[in-house]
């Protein structure tokens, strides 16, 4: 536990330095997966590491000691963790929890308000057009969601633009971007170290659906024009939107466009599924050393109790004067000397 319990953080803050840059490198719908999935399991990871350390520090408190039935002087001489060090991590997995409530409330605010406003659109298509001066584009996800243009941004674009802007948003609401949003903001709530990752992940949505715009109309450029004239024509409004045509580093998204499409590279994912792989047997390593010393300190109450410690373990006790490590011990036996 003394080391596996630390690599949780120490794959968080790999993923935080490079894997923004390595989504960049490729296509963006298996980047978005990638950094999705990266950042579910370090998230679980940063807070089962924190809940294993707090542990050995609320452990050792008398009460908490008595209701477990185990030896806080035991437990002291198994633990590799330093009281500040399980003190601190206590401390932030509670502010991460509480912060992961308060963005979640949000999100399901911001999901239920982007719902209602979509019911109340005029029209019962796909695309809503309203009598709006102002540059607007953007998908509402909903059940159906729709895509909401002003009359002010389709007067800014040319035919073909059109047609891109609006595979743009389909693309959106097709590959439901919002759900990718929400675990990203939710992991980075929990676990602020992942704030760069959902910022990477919003630039590779866009790109997502920058790249399936592009395939439907069959001419990258004519997207890239589209990208950059919405992005210049509402630079002034102050309105903004998640799945937007004018969300993410817009200058880097017209580049990537008017270069040919990403190469396929599976060597990163490779890499990356083994650090995760990596992340989640640490932690299970931890959590079975930390099952592993409080069973020991559980062992030297009940020797304590019995009075017995020099005798040999399975001889000690009598069936149900301990419980605890003890029951456990007793059914594994069992089990092994089962025919």
């Amino acid at each position: 536990m003394l080391v596996s319990v630390y690599v949780p953080f120490a794959v968080t803050v790999v993923l935080a330095v490079v894997g923004p840059r390595l989504a960049r490198l490729l296509p963006p719908r298996p980047a978005a997966w990638a950094l999705a999935c990266a950042a579910l399991v370090t998230a679980i990871g940063w807070a089962g590491a924190l809940a294993l350390l707090a542990f050995t520090g609320l452990a050792q408190v008398p009460q908490v000691a008595a209701e477990g039935r185990w030896s806080v002087a035991a437990l002291r001489a198994e633990d590799p963790v330093y009281r500040v060090v399980a003190a601190a991590s206590a401390l932030v997995l509670a502010v991460g929890v509480v912060s992961l409530v308060v963005a979640a409330v949000r999100q399901v605010r911001h999901l239920m308000r982007a719902r209602l406003e979509c019911a109340h659109l005029p029209g019962d298509t796909e695309l809503a057009v309203v009598d709006d001066e102002a540059p607007l584009a953007f998908a509402l996800p909903g059940t159906p969601g729709r895509i909401v243009v002003s009359r002010g941004m389709l007067r800014c674009l040319g035919d073909g633009e059109r047609e891109a802007l609006l595979a743009h948003e389909r693309a959106h609401l097709r590959g439901r971007h919002h759900l990718f949003q929400s675990v990203w903001r939710l992991t980075a709530a929990l676990n602020p170290l992942l704030r760069p990752v959902a910022v990477a992940g919003g630039f590779v949505l866009e790109r997502w659906a920058d790249e399936e715009a592009a395939e439907r109309v069959g001419d990258r450029k004519v997207v890239a024009h589209a990208v950059g004239r919405a992005a210049l024509a509402s630079a002034g409004v102050s309105r903004s939107r998640a799945l937007a045509v004018t969300g993410g580093a817009v200058p880097q998204r017209v580049r990537a466009l008017l270069a040919p499409p990403p190469a396929r590279r599976s060597l990163p994912l490779v890499a990356g599924g083994l650090l995760l792989a990596v992340c989640c047997a640490s932690l299970a390593n931890a959590a079975s050393d930390s099952d592993h010393m409080v069973d020991s300190a559980q062992w030297a109450q009940c020797a304590v109790h019995a009075g017995t410690a020099g005798a040999p373990l399975k001889h000690r006790y009598a069936p149900g004067s301990c419980s605890g490590g003890h029951e456990r011990h007793e059914r594994q036996e069992s089990r092994e000397h089962r025919p």
